[in-house]
């Protein structure tokens, strides 16, 4: 199992609603992330910069940004691009990061 990290970029303004939608996260998502390996997912704000900060582990090949060709990942790219800097498909901008450090 490997861990992934990444960085995502939040409108301003839109904080509270973008915790509301993931606080509804649709069920057919949670299926897909974790039936693709995805677990252990967390997304941290940073209220500074609106800077996302993810983390996540992941057994097989795909994270969860990985996830484009699947038609409930569209969707939700199409859902929450009112709120993020997105690329021209939708997907999040996403960095990922480098570890540099890890401590268990």
């Amino acid at each position: 199992m490997k861990r992934e990290a990444f960085k995502m970029f939040l409108k301003p303004g839109f904080e509270d609603e973008y915790q509301r939608r993931h606080a509804a996260l649709w069920p057919e998502m949670k299926k897909l992330l974790k039936e693709s390996g995805v677990s252990d997912y967390s997304i941290f704000w940073d209220k500074e910069t609106n800077i996302l900060f993810a983390v996540q582990k992941v057994e097989g090949d795909k994270g969860s940004q990985d996830q484009g060709d699947n038609p409930i990942v569209q969707r939700w790219w199409d859902y929450m691009a009112d709120i993020m800097e997105v690329n021209p498909d939708n997907s999040p901008v996403s960095i990922p990061l480098p570890e540099l450090f890890y401590l268990e």
